[in-house]
C-alpha cells in the first residue's frame, strides 16, 4: 500500500481541491474504499479518480478537517492507511463591517465577525490609531 505506513499527515488551504492518494497492489487486484472517520463524506463534493485510488473533495473548509481512511482489500485480505488532514483558512469575513452614518449625539454599532485557520485576531482601529 502506498503510501506506506499506517499513517501520513496532509494540510490543503480552505477553498482548494484535496487529493487524497492510496495505490494498493496484491492478487487478485484490490478494490478500494474510502470512509472518514466520525463523519461523513460530503456528498456533493466527492468525487472518486483513478478506480478509486484518488479521493477528490472539492472547495474544502475547515469543517472537512479529520481522518481519513482508505481500506483496500482482496479475499485474501485487507490492509488500511490513515490520512489526517487539516484545513488552513486565511482570515475570511463572517460579517464583514459596514458603513455608519451618525448624526451627533446617536448611537451605533459596527459588527466584525471573521473567522480563519489559526483563528485571527480582530483589531479596532479609528483614523489609523488603535482604539
Amino acid at each position: 500500500l502506498t503510501p506506506t505506513g499506517s499513517t501520513s499527515t496532509k494540510v490543503e488551504l480552505r477553498g482548494n481541491v484535496l487529493l487524497l492518494e492510496c495505490i494498493a497492489a496484491g492478487l487478485p487486484t484490490p478494490t478500494i474504499r474510502w470512509i472518514k472517520e466520525g463523519g461523513e463524506l460530503p456528498a456533493n463534493r466527492t468525487f472518486f479518480e483513478n478506480f478509486k485510488k484518488t479521493l477528490k473533495i472539492i472547495d474544502v473548509s475547515e469543517a472537512d478537517s479529520g481522518n481519513y481512511k482508505c481500506i483496500a482489500r482482496n479475499a485474501l485480505g485487507s490492509v488500511h492507511h490513515v490520512i489526517s488532514v487539516t484545513v488552513k483558512a486565511a482570515p475570511y469575513w463572517i460579517t464583514a463591517p459596514r458603513n455608519l452614518v451618525l448624526s451627533p449625539g446617536e448611537d451605533g454599532t459596527l459588527i466584525c465577525r471573521a473567522n480563519g485557520n489559526p483563528k485571527p485576531s480582530i483589531s479596532w482601529l479609528a483614523n489609523g490609531v488603535p482604539i
